[in-house]
């Protein structure tokens, strides 16, 4: 059975490379599911619709929650709605 707690800690190592934070940090991550104990379901954005990075960034989170041993079936679902926003928290974590 994997752990919603078990995605987390995964998205954790997934890094933006443009901004050099995780993707759960940056909170790109809206939503996550997990259906039938092993099959896993991920909300996401991205930092703007025209992110260069986006493709690689959705592959590298496919493949990591993928690898969790006790997951069977990742999908990964893009949003832009709401567009992302950092929080202030995070915006003083940049400097900005």
């Amino acid at each position: 059975m994997v752990t919603k707690e078990e995605v987390i800690e995964t998205l954790k190592t997934c890094m933006d490379p443009e901004l050099q934070m995780d993707v759960w940090t940056l909170g790109l991550i809206y939503d996550i599911s997990i259906a039938n104990e092993r099959d896993v379901t991920i909300q996401m954005t991205f930092t703007t619709p025209m992110c260069p990075y986006g493709p690689m960034l959705m592959d590298e989170v496919y493949k990591k929650v993928r690898s969790i041993e006790t997951s069977n079936k990742v999908k990964i679902d893009i949003t832009f709605d709401p567009p992302w926003k950092p929080s202030d928290e995070l915006r003083a974590m940049m400097g900005i």
